[in-house]
């Protein structure tokens, strides 16, 4: 009987849950442009978008031993990488509450009471009486009315008693989302969590282009001291000169000269000890960023700088799906329109059913009889009239809010491209400037040879020799500035690029089987790209 009854119920809130109150998503356009700016240099290649990025562990192109073993620490032990992981999962944790909504919240309630003592007058109380008896009543019948009197009077015994009294019912209660109002939630609360998850994407990619970067200003510090030390070697060679050819007596050789090379000596000296605390700091650096304490991480000297990697640019369109930030934008956009619907369900009324079933028995002894069964189903609704206005002005904030997601997704899209075309011209333009300053280094270091010879000959003072060999320093000193610089841009370009990354790694919220793992557990794998 119930069942006839329930059914065409559930079937009009089906029907009634089928309608979502709020605006459809529909991805706002942004600006992209056909090609990049600055065309690709000599050596790249211009990639179709399926082979656009740099695939898996992109560090190894940089054919590096030590960024290939500290990178994959990163998405492990990070600590900043944690924090976002750990932010992605309570999103997730969100949405599952939202969804829960969706449905009944069932319950079962039970209770027993015993109740009795000398005051006790409910069942179970029996009294006896005997002796005198008296009685009253009236009565009605055809030939008129009889009242008449019966007392009886005696001795009075009474027993007193308690009883057991128990209760067993489930309950179930149900809010409809007729309006679409929870499932707005729901995605507004998947959006958010897919832009969680995009937002940890890109601090593991912004944190792994930091060691890279970090690295390569340790190797570039250690290139340096290995040319501080070359500095210090060839200017007490100069010294060892100078003073020769002063006790020597030759004319062209002052006192002064070989004040002037000692000088030169003792500066190259202070400035090779000073470069020890930048290439101290960077390895610091390091430690931290693979989540170490600075004292556990030893890395030896090494002076050879890591190799510049040919990186495939693809065409501008592509960012859109292979930048983690866009992504995470573009799903913080989805959001704040799904909080639009909510806002607007608001309007409407809240309708929400309830059922009850069980026993209730007293005394306890047959509860679970059907005699004892008791139901109950009931339906509320709440509506409200009039409210100054402030639903109104919930939709125009959630309104406003979209409205600043959008703004924030095209300028994010518009400084992606902005990288890329930085990273693009300023590689470009630091390998004209790379190939100037080798040939400026070599011929320096010829002049500084041809300025030795001279003044071995005694045909040349010291000072053109200093003068020599400072140029020549000053000019290996600017040319590994510009390799570090172009080695940083490459991190850049490919980090700019999204690192390998793809949309179509975002995992589905509402799909425990489908998260990531936990970082802390094992290394996550290499990223796929479509």
């Amino acid at each position: 009987m119930m069942s006839t009854r329930i059914g065409p119920l559930l079937a009009l809130c089906a029907t009634l849950t089928a309608c979502m109150v709020g605006p459809n998503y529909h991805r706002a356009s942004a600006p992209v442009a056909q090609n990049f700016k600055e065309l690709p240099p000599e050596g790249w290649t211009q990639a179709s978008p399926s082979d656009a990025a740099p695939k898996g562990d992109w560090w190894t192109d940089f054919h590096d031993p030590l960024l290939d073993e500290l990178e994959p620490q990163v998405a492990v032990s990070n600590q900043t990488v944690r924090q976002s992981y750990a932010t992605y999962l309570q999103a997730v944790a969100e949405v599952k509450v939202a969804r829960a909504q969706l449905f009944p919240v069932l319950g079962v309630t039970g209770s027993v009471s015993r109740q009795g003592g000398p005051g006790f007058t409910g069942t179970g109380v029996t009294t006896t009486t005997g002796g005198t008896t008296t009685g009253t009543g009236t009565g009605t019948g055809t030939g008129g009315t009889t009242t008449g009197t019966t007392t009886t009077t005696g001795a009075a015994s009474t027993r007193r008693g308690s009883v057991t009294t128990a209760t067993l019912e489930g309950t179930g209660t149900w809010t409809l989302d007729v309006w679409g109002q929870i499932r707005r939630l729901v995605e507004e609360n998947s959006a958010t969590a897919q832009a969680d998850e995009a937002t940890l994407v890109n601090a593991t990619l912004s944190e792994q282009a930091l060691l890279a970067t970090t690295l390569i200003e340790l190797r570039v510090a250690d290139a340096l001291i290995d040319l501080d030390q070359k500095t210090v070697d060839a200017y007490r060679e100069a010294l060892r000169i100078t003073r020769a050819q002063g006790q020597a007596g030759i004319t062209a050789t002052p006192p002064s000269a070989v004040i002037t090379a000692q000088v030169a000596l003792e500066t190259a000296q202070a400035t090779l000890i000073g470069a020890g605390v930048a290439r101290a700091q960077y390895a610091h650096a390091i430690a931290v960023l693979v989540g170490k304490k600075p004292e556990d991480l030893e890395i030896p000297h090494s002076g050879t700088l890591p190799t510049l990697p040919t990186i495939p640019i693809g065409v501008p369109s592509t960012l859109l799906q292979r930048r983690p930030d866009i992504a995470a934008a573009e799903r913080t956009m989805k959001a704040e329109n799904a909080a639009i619907g909510v806002a607007v369900a608001a309007y409407y009324p809240t309708i929400s059913l309830s059922a009850a079933a069980g026993f209730t028995q007293s005394p306890l002894n047959g509860l679970l009889h059907a005699t004892n069964h008791i139901w109950s189903l009931g339906a509320n609704g709440s509506e409200t009239l009039f409210d100054f206005g402030e639903r109104h002005a919930e939709v125009q904030a959630a309104r406003a809010a979209y409205e600043a997601a959008v703004a924030s997704y095209r300028n994010t899209v518009l400084t992606a491209f902005e990288d890329v075309e930085n990273d693009l011209s300023g590689l470009r333009i630091l390998a004209q400037q790379t190939q100037a300053l080798e040939t400026a280094v070599k011929d320096a270091a010829r002049g500084t040879e041809i300025a030795l010879a001279e003044f071995q000959a005694g045909t040349a003072d010291y000072t053109t020799v200093a003068q020599a060999q400072e140029t020549q320093f000053a000019d290996e000193q600017t040319l590994l500035s510009v390799q570090q610089t172009r080695l940083a841009d490459a991190v850049s370009l490919i980090a700019d690029l999204g690192g390998g990354w793809s949309a179509a790694n975002l995992h589905s919220p509402s799909n425990p089987e489908s998260l990531p793992p936990d970082p802390s557990e094992s290394p996550p794998p290499p990223p796929k790209v479509p």
